[in-house]
């Protein structure tokens, strides 16, 4: 998956997690960062198509302890809109919930859809997201046992064939194994037949049981950070979460990785209460600075946990 600016997005999380430790080029670790996108884009005036001209307001924060009951469970996907919507937010430095694309048609909140968690308190949702294995994966399960915080691993069905005892590792230390797909499509590419749009699912479901004994939670990062109505309706009606971010930084791109001093800054910078942190495990940065920024957010009242 290449990573590059895309236009419409303040961020689009490529989700890309690391190279092979010894060395992979099998075709599914080639798609999937055929696929990824990148994260930032200062072009924020340009709007999506499907935004409604209607200012943000506090009382549109996302969060998931607010969950929407006003539709059904089960929703009839079939008359949904499926056009292509990027995720963004503006960063700012006051420490609050960025703006975020909330003005939409339609209620993300209404498809079990989230970007923050608990925005009364000072908590933070550590989330990485894991295409392929660069060889960090293991330290940052060290780093975060020592520290005592729990994170939600998003993971590729490439990645859980080829790294099952990091799986069992994250779920035997507490840690979440969230769903990222097998292909890593945009989602809705995939949302002409139900049985295609299942099996990027499934897929991934049925080997994290097979490799673990258990139920792969019901947790979803769209690849890309694509969505439509169509396919957050659908992905709601297979029983799970969709979950955004509301800070992410330029830190998959194994070959151009930031400087720490500056990524470190830039993380920091961006916690705010509730937030749902995006990051990368294929960073060699992010493993470097991954101990400090932990322990300065400490230092600070902050305090992580998964995601309810």
């Amino acid at each position: 998956m290449k990573s590059r600016f895309i236009r419409n997005t303040v961020f689009i999380a490529a989700l890309i997690s690391s190279v092979n430790i010894i060395g992979s080029t099998s075709s599914s670790v080639h798609n999937y960062k055929e696929n990824i996108k990148p994260a930032f884009n200062s072009n924020y005036s340009e709007i999506d198509k499907n935004i409604v001209d209607k200012p943000a307001t506090d009382n549109d924060d996302n969060e998931m302890k607010n969950t929407s009951e006003a539709v059904p469970s089960k929703i009839d996907a079939s008359t949904l809109s499926n056009e292509k919507i990027s995720w963004w937010y503006k960063p700012n430095k006051a420490h609050t919930t960025p703006e975020v694309n909330l003005k939409l048609n339609f209620n993300l909140a209404d498809y079990d859809a989230h970007y923050v968690g608990d925005t009364s308190r000072q908590v933070l949702y550590l989330t990485f997201d894991e295409g392929y294995e660069n060889g960090y994966t293991a330290k940052i399960l060290d780093i975060l046992k020592d520290n005592d915080v729990k994170a939600i691993f998003f993971v590729t069905l490439p990645y859980l064939k080829d790294n099952p005892d990091l799986i069992k590792r994250m779920v035997d230390e507490g840690h979440i194994v969230g769903n990222h797909t097998n292909h890593h499509p945009s989602m809705p590419t995939v949302c002409g037949t139900e049985e295609k749009f299942l099996s990027e699912f499934t897929d991934v479901e049925n080997k994290f049981k097979e490799i673990t004994g258990e139920d792969m939670p019901k947790y979803f990062r769209p690849p890309m950070g694509e969505y439509s109505q169509k396919s957050l309706a659908m992905t709601k009606n297979l029983g799970y979460k969709t979950v955004f971010w509301s800070f992410a930084y330029m830190d998959w791109d194994i070959h151009k990785q930031p400087e720490p001093a500056d990524a470190k800054e830039k993380i920091l910078g961006g916690l705010h209460n509730g937030s749902i942190i995006l990051i990368h495990a294929v960073s060699k940065t992010n493993a470097e600075i991954l101990d400090s920024v932990l322990k300065e957010a400490k230092s600070q009242g902050y305090v992580f946990e998964l995601l309810p």
